[in-house]
Formats: structure tokens, C-alpha cells, sequence
């Protein structure tokens, strides 16, 4: 594994959020840690479909944000960004309303790409509602 620094906080992340699509969705960040990031937020009706549930776009979006904001807890030396190459996510459940709590962990963390995994879950019951994976192309300076 490549040499990484951990350059984020909770309350830097949740500072990002605001006017932001995380932000409208009212999700708040909850744990940093390297390698690690873990967010809730609440499941209102603008969050939920026609058929009653919350929108699996809602809970993918999740799932991507919290990848995406963990990888700023494993930034490798030298790198300038990142952009998100593939995204899979499997729908296991879902809630009409209450919170939902998403862990997002580093599962692989090389020099060139990252492969997150986040499990998206009922906060009340810990019921698995999504499993998501992600990779991350790290960029670097050109020259």
C-alpha cells in the first residue's frame, strides 16, 4: 500500500456538504476514520418514490458520496484527484421512513485505484438495505 495521509474531519466534511446534492438530502457525516467513513440521514418524503419507498437513487448517491469522501482518508503521496471509474450497487431492502446509517470501507488501496465497499442499512434494525462497490482512479500531476 502505497504512503497515505488521512486530510479530513467530520465537521470538514459535513461543512462540503452544505448546498450540495448531500446536503439536500440531509445527509450527515458521522465517523471519519482512515479508511473509513459513516454517514446517516433521514428518510422524508421528498426522498421517497411514487411506490411509497425511498428512492434507490437516493441510497446509491449515498453509497457513491461516502466512497468518494473516504478516499480523502487514504490520499496517496502525490496525487492531484480522483474520479470514480465503476459503480455497482445490489438493492436488498428498503424504508419509508426512519434513518438510514451508510458505512463506506476501504477494501483495496493502491497507488493508481481504490475499491471501496459501503453497506447501506435500516439504522433501527441494522437490516441490510444495499451493498455497494466503487473504484477510484487516482490522478496525479502530468510532467
Amino acid at each position: 500500500m502505497p504512503q497515505t495521509t488521512n486530510n479530513t474531519s467530520v465537521e470538514r466534511l459535513n461543512l462540503a456538504n452544505d448546498g450540495k446534492l448531500p446536503g439536500h438530502i440531509g445527509l450527515r457525516v458521522t465517523e471519519v476514520d482512515d479508511g473509513r467513513v459513516v454517514g446517516r440521514f433521514i428518510v422524508r418524503p421528498d426522498l421517497v418514490a411514487h411506490t411509497g419507498y425511498l428512492l434507490a437513487g437516493t441510497v446509491l448517491s449515498v453509497a457513491d458520496i461516502l466512497c468518494a469522501y473516504g478516499v480523502s482518508t487514504a490520499w496517496p503521496e502525490g496525487a492531484s484527484g480522483f474520479t470514480t471509474a465503476e459503480v455497482k450497487c445490489n438493492f436488498t431492502g428498503t424504508l419509508r421512513e426512519g434513518e438510514a446509517v451508510c458505512t463506506a470501507t476501504l477494501l483495496h488501496g493502491g497507488r493508481t485505484t481504490q475499491v471501496w465497499d459501503a453497506r447501506v442499512e435500516d439504522a433501527a434494525t441494522g437490516k441490510l438495505m444495499a451493498a455497494f462497490r466503487c473504484t477510484q482512479v487516482i490522478l496525479y500531476p502530468r510532467g
